[in-house]
């Protein structure tokens, strides 16, 4: 009788429970994420758009006659396209990719297409991981893009060596989208072994950078996963920052954040896009946004048409406030240090908040080994500056004996130590 006079009560607090919840979800959009975020210059920002449309090349099957080609076009010269891996090139092991040489720019870009829905092969790939699975550089990584990533580099990597030596004043870029992206950040990691030239851009509400639970979970239950994320949310919004923050098989975003906003909560259409900037430790994107836009911001070609708006919003205002170049140039030294003062920043709360494995990465050591100021750089979107000195330069043999070993069976394959 107790028990049965019980369950009104029991009934009243899960509705009370389940109304809070969607009362905060309501409530929460992505602009709250970034508020206290800096934000961004356009000499920090402006080659998001460009690799963007390099990005976006590559889904194309004859770059000479695009199919695709956003307003304005790619914005790239055919005849400086290293080369170009398709499936079959890549035999299913990465997304297909290119490599350009942009001489307009002096950049060397490694460019990966995202997730194509109708390849098994890439959801080979994103499907292979365990949450906590594969351990590396003092943390935890995705094991299928890992692995990915260790195939791009094997495979390129005397393409890359003899570009590098050939253009010794270029940069050298690698540049993602959604699966793609994943795997340029840990080929960033294992080529340059720094985590400060990662970074990464979002847009609005993309759904992807805030998914927290395993996306084997997400794809086993595409039959229901509107159920799927309902039960996310509740489970995000229940469990404590400090819980989240302290498990080390979480996989977040990378690098320095770069959020492109442009829609405001309650209101219809979107606005002039701002772009904050910072390097956050609590307050990852840790929630999803309950928003019909959290699929749409995720396409790569949203987010190339957002970029490029909003970059030309911060030209203009340059121009209008007649900025001298001088001035200029000192303003991008500034930004330079005080990424590196919010990096430092970002270690400490980590450490404030017992992260595991919260320490200061290693110096920019990968071509170089030079120690201090100089020898670590921001650069936006897995971008990694090698300087021509030789002295100062590892020798690639040198590199790939340091991250492979041959097995037994003559294959080339990355050290589990």
């Amino acid at each position: 009788m107790s028990i049965v006079c019980g369950l009104p009560l029991i009934e009243c607090v899960y509705c009370l429970g389940c109304a809070r919840w969607a009362w905060k979800k309501c409530l929460y959009t992505a602009g709250h994420e970034s508020e206290n975020w800096g934000l961004a210059t356009p000499e920090e920002f402006e080659c998001v758009p460009r690799l963007c449309r390099i990005i976006l090349a590559v889904y194309e099957e004859d770059i000479r006659n695009p199919v695709w080609a956003p307003p304005g076009g790619y914005g790239i010269n055919p005849d400086w396209v290293v080369l170009r891996r398709d499936y079959e090139e890549t035999q299913c092991r990465a997304p297909p990719y290119l490599i350009y040489l942009d001489h307009t720019n002096h950049d060397i870009v490694l460019a990966v297409r995202g997730l194509n829905l109708a390849k098994e092969n890439d959801y080979a790939v994103l499907l292979d991981n365990k949450l906590g699975q594969t351990g590396f550089d003092g943390g935890y990584v995705h094991n299928g893009l890992l692995k990915s990533a260790c195939w791009l580099l094997e495979a390129e990597c005397d393409t890359l060596k003899e570009l590098v030596e050939k253009n010794e004043n270029y940069t050298l870029t690698f540049a993602g989208h959604s699966l793609g992206a994943g795997v340029v950040t840990l080929l960033a990691i294992l080529a340059v072994q720094n985590r400060d030239i990662i970074n990464s851009v979002v847009l609005q509400d993309d759904f992807l950078p805030r998914t927290t639970t395993a996306l084997e979970d997400v794809f086993k239950s595409l039959f229901c996963l509107p159920c799927l994320l309902c039960v996310m949310c509740i489970k995000d919004t229940c469990t404590m920052e400090e819980k989240r923050l302290k498990d080390p098989r979480r996989l977040y975003a990378p690098g320095r954040l770069y959020h492109i906003v442009e829609r405001k909560p309650f209101r219809w259409g979107r606005f002039p896009p701002v772009v904050r900037t910072a390097v956050p430790v609590d307050g990852r994107f840790e929630h999803l946004v309950l928003s019909c836009n959290a699929t749409s911001d995720h396409a790569i070609i949203w987010i190339e048409r957002e970029s490029q708006r909003a970059l030309d919003i911060l030209q203009n205002r340059d121009r209008i406030m007649e900025i001298p170049a001088k001035q200029r140039m000192e303003r991008q030294k500034s930004v330079i240090k005080e990424h590196v003062e919010e990096h430092r920043a970002a270690i400490q709360r980590a450490v404030a908040l017992d992260v595991p494995q919260a320490y200061s990465p290693s110096t920019y050591g990968t071509f170089q080994d030079g120690e201090g100021e100089n020898s670590s750089r921001s650069v936006p979107v897995e971008r990694s500056l090698i300087e021509s000195s030789s002295a100062r330069r590892m020798s690639w043999d040198n590199f790939v004996g340091r991250i492979f070993h041959t097995d037994e069976s003559g294959h080339i394959v990355i050290k589990k130590s």
